[in-house]
């Protein structure tokens, strides 16, 4: 691509930089260091997550000098700003957990402000913790100005006495040491050695789970979203991606050009291809809601029903992003599935070019088993599946990648906890039996609030070796970590009077991934006596961001969003 010259008078900027009346705007940019030249040029907002949260963003500042670099070779004015994030693994078993499905609207509301506010014409988002990858690309899908999205890779496996090792097992240990499985000394040996680079969680949990995605749904370049952040090949996709989005502006391919019915649907099969989080089934249901396209937990799980679990990849499996990335990448995986007819080629991508088009120089790598062909597939049935049944009139969602298909269904009497505290504290005293169905309610988006995830439940149970001898249901989330029979997003949720606030210790529960089925064997009759039983149940927050939160957010089957989305919209930013 060679620099070309740009026609603002239908961009964004045009109203900061254009004309006698914005000589004061114009004076600011100069303060800043700008020339008339780079005034008068497209503007390209370079958003990061960069912080000093955790090694999932922290190499991202330096990333961005390289999209800069790429969007003023190409004639463009590159503008810096950075957003917040909240960090799962950091936040995780305890109250900070509340934070962060709040912060994926806050990452998406601030970016929208940012570009809003200063008239940009373009975007490049760049992010690399959980739910920083779906605000980013929800403000995208938002704004609808041209734009790209940069992850910023994974973090290298770590090596625990000669053995490859991620954060997961370091929550696992966690449940060894409860049970004097594990010492003091090993405990600290291994917490050290987990994460010995910058990047985000190396397995497909929820960062690389939405990475996968953002290739899959088109707003990312190929193979970006697997290079691990320490590799200096990140750079070229980098500067790659501050090229392409001057590209875009020239061409006006905008992100709803791109993220249609048909890429969701994309986005969902290499979710439930690769064993992705259950998280996703939150996400792609809020960036299509910004999109306007009605786009549910039900057509989620209809398209993970339906496409073999192909990737080898852990929490269930045997390989990290890292290995992925060196044996092809995720269009190794995509040109499998779209040669097996599982996604649709017709869809745009960023690159200008569609899906096909894009994977028709992909080469099959038959010298590797960290992907296997479609139509030779690790199960039949992907490794994300969707529930429903009296328990979940709403639906629920459950990962069963790697898990054999005679622990996929279960049935057991509930032992009812209300949060994940007083679950934590039975799981660590023991105080449960094999066969159990642990349920923890008032964790869902309203009730929580903030919808939590249970990783630190779930991995002491694992540590505990009990991970796949009871089950845990939840109308709050599991991380993409979490492993084992665990039920998350069952809605409606205990605070708005869903059947999960009806239970009591000793119900019994069926479970029954194969088939779909979530239910409490009580009878109708039992469940509306005891819905007029029922009281609502007070949170701990009454003001602040988290009290916001839960006043304005929706039900999880719809993704948990806080506002109309593209079907209320009354103007578009970008056409503004």
């Amino acid at each position: 691509m060679s620099e070309r010259t740009y026609d603002k008078s239908k961009l964004p900027s045009r109203h900061v930089t254009e004309g006698p009346a914005r000589a004061p705007h114009r004076s600011y940019y100069y303060a800043m260091g700008l020339t008339e030249k780079q005034i008068h040029q497209p503007f390209v907002g370079v958003a990061t997550c960069w912080n000093e949260a955790a090694p999932c963003n922290i190499a991202l500042m330096r990333q961005a000098q390289a999209v800069k670099k790429g969007v003023a070779a190409q004639g463009g004015t590159p503008r810096e700003f950075c957003t917040i994030t909240v960090t799962d693994g950091i936040a995780m078993g305890h109250e900070g957990m509340r934070s962060s499905l709040p912060s994926r609207d806050v990452i998406a509301d601030s970016v929208e402000l940012t570009m809003r506010g200063h008239g940009y014409d373009a975007l490049v988002g760049m992010a690399g913790c959980d739910k920083s990858l779906p605000g980013m690309m929800m403000a995208m899908v938002r704004l609808n100005v041209p734009s790209v999205f940069i992850y910023g890779g994974s973090i290298l496996p770590g090596s625990f006495r000669g053995q490859p090792v991620t954060v997961q097992d370091v929550f696992e240990a966690v449940g060894k040491h409860s049970v004097g499985a594990m010492s003091d000394e090993d405990l600290a040996e291994l917490e050290k050695v987990a994460c010995p680079s910058a990047g985000a969680c190396g397995a497909q949990f929820t960062a690389n789970t939405m990475a996968t995605v953002s290739e899959a749904i088109g707003l990312a370049l190929p193979y970006s979203a697997g290079a691990p952040a320490p590799y200096e090949i990140r750079d070229q996709f980098c500067m790659t991606a501050g090229e392409m989005v001057m590209d875009l502006i020239a061409k006006n391919i905008r992100p709803r050009d791109i993220v249609t019915r048909k890429a969701l649907e994309n986005a969902a099969t290499v979710v439930a291809a690769s064993g992705g989080s259950t998280n996703a089934a939150l996400h792609l249901p809020a960036i299509a809601h910004e999109c306007g396209i009605e786009f549910d937990l039900f057509d989620v799980a209809e398209i993970f029903k339906r496409t073999p679990y192909i990737a080898d990849l852990k929490p269930g499996g045997r390989y990290v992003a890292k290995d992925l990335f060196e044996v092809g990448g995720i269009p190794l995986l995509m040109k499998t599935l779209l040669d097996q007819g599982y996604m649709h080629g017709d869809c745009m991508t960023v690159t200008g070019r569609t899906m096909a088009e894009n994977m028709a120089s992909v080469k099959w790598n038959a010298d590797q088993d960290v992907v296997r062909p479609a139509d030779k597939p690790i199960t039949v049935t992907g490794g994300v599946v969707g529930l429903k049944g009296n328990l979940a009139p709403e639906g629920a969602i459950v990962k069963v990648a790697g898990m054999p298909p005679e622990k996929q269904v279960f049935k057991g009497p509930a032992r009812v906890f209300d949060g994940e505290e007083a679950c934590f504290e039975a799981v660590k005293n023991r105080a449960y039996q094999e066969g159990d169905v642990l349920v923890i309610r008032y964790e869902g988006p309203k009730g929580g609030p903030g919808m939590r995830e249970m990783l630190s439940t779930t991995a002491a149970l694992y540590g505990q070796g009990m991970g796949d001898k009871v089950a845990l249901i939840t109308d709050g989330r599991f991380s993409g970590a979490t492993r084992g029979f665990c039920i998350g997003h069952v809605g409606p949720e205990a605070a708005v009077g869903g059947p999960i606030g009806l239970l009591k210790d000793g119900d019994i529960i069926e479970m029954d991934a194969i088939n779909g089925v979530l239910n409490v064997l009580l009878s109708d009759e039992e469940l509306d006596r005891r819905r007029q039983e029922w009281q609502p149940r007070e949170t701990a927050y009454g003001s602040g961001v988290v009290w916001k939160f839960a006043q304005t957010v929706g039900p999880a089957r719809y993704g948990a969003v806080t506002h109309p989305g593209g079907k209320g919209e009354k103007q578009c930013y970008a056409d503004l």
